[in-house]
């Protein structure tokens, strides 16, 4: 089977890392300890280089692979002429003592149930770990009774050495592992890696207790999900994929799962999204407020005044997921790229740009939180709401001092700053949302004297970022190039969903931007030319656009549409091929998810389908 014909993986993951797993039930891509360290497996990157953790069947294939419902658990299904069995791979939620904690406690560990279902069927186990990005040799060996050790050392230019290991155990003879033996699968057996050596020994019993708890979690979690009928089961999934990508330590919320899977087979458009950009982290746990999550809104705006608690502190377009501010970007040479498409990259040099959208998407945030707070009648404490309105203010201080001057955009273009009409929007948002939270901290001075600059800025987009002669606000200031990033605008307020500047905004950006029901970011070339293939939540944002402008059958047709471009998972990377539908970019992509799960409660208004609280 070609492994890399297609994103058709699935993701397990607890909080603290994950593992993306192709359809096979090779894991070939996976970090440890935590999201953003060294590979482990990286085959997605590098066939031959990169690691891999396969099983096969000696006379058989894999023939089905499935979520169990409504949970992270990931089933792959192996059939042949000896029989059949399960691959049940799973990152637990629980620590070993059967507790559910939210903090540090739960370990990156991979588990992987090998379940006998008919007949004597035999299997290979390919247990390839390279470790640390396979920058150098891993070595393989048994280290006790059913365990396997796995290290690399060397030394980086520098001249600082290196040094990783992982642990391997198992109830299967480990030198059958290790010479990938033929070995009979006569009773329910395991696989669990781990980056620690482990102080309790793991065993077949605590393995299924594991398993159960693990189960019992996303299940519970799942049934407080609030949803709605007609679109349930995407939303669910959509869900529980955007919890995944929660560092839970922190709160952080990564973009995506992976680095450098490239925009475009071939090109070098590939980057490292291990990382918390302010705007996805900002939109995913805005999100996951309105469908019932509202710790997780919580645990992220809190590791956001923890990463920037000073007034001087210059917000960041992205940060690590530990709140680390310089995430300085390096290639990985040794390695080929996903189909060839190199530079694998790990680090992201955009966390340096200056993009003025984030103050507003950030603003938006606190503000819908706080109403949140005020629905559910929990108040967050007068010191927290002290640190909240303190950084209120910084960020306007920053707003009035930075509007008028050109940035990056949303979509981080290398080259020469621009006047970015939707950067421009998302200012104005951050002063009306920065002036409805000091009305509702009973600020009224404060929202009197900056209601002239929410005037200003709104004037200035309006007489400089709509073109009259195309009928539409373009990408920057007069220009007559579109942007899908406007299709926003009404989404955020600045304009009514019905005035016919955005309905006409929109009809030209469907006109010039759509190709077969699905969105360019934008058609002018950038640093690398012209952008070849759909950006998925641009896609999204369409419906949405087409929903609140008065389309809402046309909406409904093309969200349809593009649901049956998911994955066999019902998941999504960064972007989608234009002519193969095929997936592209890093995966799963957190942005994607949030954007379907946000159609998905626009059109259930349609249906008369009323959340579902189970």
């Amino acid at each position: 089977m070609d492994t890399q014909s297609n994103y058709n993986h699935g993701i397990i993951g607890n909080g603290r890392t994950c593992a993306i797993i192709d359809c096979d039930a090779t894991i070939v891509f996976a970090c440890m300890p935590d999201f953003d360290s060294g590979t482990v497996f990286a085959s997605m990157l590098d066939l031959n280089k990169g690691g891999h953790f396969g099983i096969r069947m000696l006379d058989g294939e894999p023939t089905k692979q499935a979520y169990e419902k409504n949970t992270g658990i990931l089933v792959t299904t192996f059939e042949g002429e000896s029989g059949s069995f399960e691959v049940i791979d799973f990152m637990p939620r629980y620590s070993w003592d059967g507790k559910s904690r939210s903090r540090n406690d739960v370990s990156s560990d991979i588990i992987r149930v090998l379940k006998p279902c008919s007949g004597n069927p035999s299997i290979i186990i390919d247990y390839a770990p390279k470790l640390d990005y396979a920058k150098f040799d891993t070595h393989s060996f048994p280290f006790g009774k059913g365990r396997l050790k796995s290290t690399t050392t060397g030394e980086h230019e520098d001249g600082s050495t290196v040094y990783e290991s992982c642990y391997l155990y198992t109830d299967i003879d480990s030198e059958s592992i290790l010479e990938k033996k033929a070995i009979p699968l006569n009773k329910q057996s395991y696989l669990l890696l781990s980056y620690h050596d482990k102080v309790i020994t793991p065993d077949q019993e605590k393995i299924e207790l594991k398993l159960q708890w693990t189960r019992a979690y996303w299940l519970l979690w799942a049934a407080s999900t609030h949803k709605c009928d007609c679109y349930a089961k995407e939303i669910v999934r959509s869900a529980i994929t955007l919890k995944m990508l929660q560092f839970t330590p922190t709160g952080a919320v990564l973009a995506a799962a992976t680095t450098s899977l490239p925009e475009t087979i071939g090109e070098v458009r590939n980057w490292d999204y291990r990382f918390c950009w302010i705007r996805d982290g900002s939109m995913t746990v805005d999100i996951l407020h309105r469908i019932g999550h509202h710790n997780m809104a919580e645990s992220f705006i809190n590791w956001m005044m923890q990463t920037v608690p000073t007034k001087d502190d210059a917000l960041q377009i992205m940060y690590g997921i530990r709140g680390e501010k310089k995430l300085t970007e390096a290639p990985l040479t040794h390695l080929s790229g996903y189909h060839g498409s190199a530079p694998v990259r790990v680090g992201n040099a955009a966390y340096h740009q200056q993009q003025h959208d984030i103050y507003g998407i950030l603003m938006d945030l606190i503000y819908k939180d706080l109403m949140h707070h005020d629905i559910l009648a929990s108040h967050p404490a007068p010191e927290t709401l002290d640190r909240r309105w303190t950084r209120v203010r910084s960020i306007i201080k920053t707003v009035e001092e930075f509007w008028q001057q050109p940035d990056r955009g949303i979509w981080e273009i290398r080259g020469e700053k621009r006047h970015f009409v939707f950067s421009k929007v998302l200012c104005w948002v951050a002063v009306d949302r920065a002036i409805k939270i000091a009305e509702r901290l009973g600020k009224h001075s404060w929202a009197d004297e900056h209601r002239t600059l929410r005037e200003e800025i709104h004037h200035d987009v309006c007489s400089k970022g709509w073109n009259n002669e195309i009928k539409a606000f373009t990408q920057t200031y007069n220009s007559t190039d579109l942007d899908s990033a406007n299709l926003l605008m009404a989404e955020y307020g600045f304009i009514d969903p019905m005035d016919t500047r955005f309905i006409s905004t929109v009809e030209l950006s469907d006109k010039e931007l759509c190709r077969d029901g699905l969105m360019y970011r934008y058609r002018n070339h950038d640093d690398f030319g012209e952008p070849s293939s759909a950006f998925t939540v641009c896609s999204f944002w369409m419906v949405k656009a087409l929903a609140r402008s008065g389309k809402r059958k046309e909406a409904k047709e093309r969200f349809d549409t593009l649901l049956g471009y998911a994955n066999p998972n019902g998941l999504y990377g960064e972007d989608l091929d234009f002519d193969t539908k095929r997936h592209l970019g890093n995966f799963p992509q957190a942005y994607s998810h949030l954007a379907l799960i946000d159609c998905a409660l626009e059109l259930a208004e349609d249906c008369h389908d009323y959340f579902i609280e189970e």
